[in-house]
């Protein structure tokens, strides 16, 4: 895959049976049950201009080869917006060829003409191959992330 072949674009209603077989890959890749239901709210969300949730998917040709759903969320502390993205998969075939880079970048893009003022995100401390890009495009921070299930 060249460089001049990889799109970033918005999702749109044609894009969902892509997206369904990228996002089912993500949750295997966590190992996290995900039903049909729970991708049909999550597309929903996607594509409610209203909901916070928006997507890119990353196409080379006119193969999908990667997704990424990212949000705004509030930081009271320094009293600004920043990004929060969600989930970042890009398909095994793509992978070591920018893909998640270029993901990364347009979200980032988004955050720019926003007046975000970051974008975070975290990992599964096992994701090696991921955390290598993390590495390289964005600062490590010293924070533990805690779950309180409700």
């Amino acid at each position: 895959m060249s460089d001049q072949n990889l799109r970033i674009i918005p999702m749109e209603e044609s894009h969902r049976e892509a997206w369904e077989g990228l996002y089912a890959g993500y949750a295997n890749f966590y190992r996290t049950e995900q039903t049909a239901e729970m991708r049909a709210r999550v597309w929903g969300w996607i594509q409610d201009p209203a909901h916070e949730v928006q997507g890119f998917i990353a196409f080379s040709g006119s193969q999908a080869v990667g997704i990424a759903h990212y949000r705004p969320f509030a930081r009271p502390l320094s009293a600004t917006t920043g990004g929060f993205l969600d989930d970042l998969f890009v398909d095994p075939s793509a992978r070591g060829q920018r893909v998640a880079d270029a993901l990364i970048a347009a979200v980032g893009e988004v955050g720019r003409q926003k007046g975000w003022s970051l974008i975070r995100w975290i990992t599964a401390d096992n994701n090696y191959r991921g955390r290598a890009v993390y590495d390289r495009v964005a600062q490590l921070t010293p924070w533990r992330t805690y779950d309180l299930k409700l």
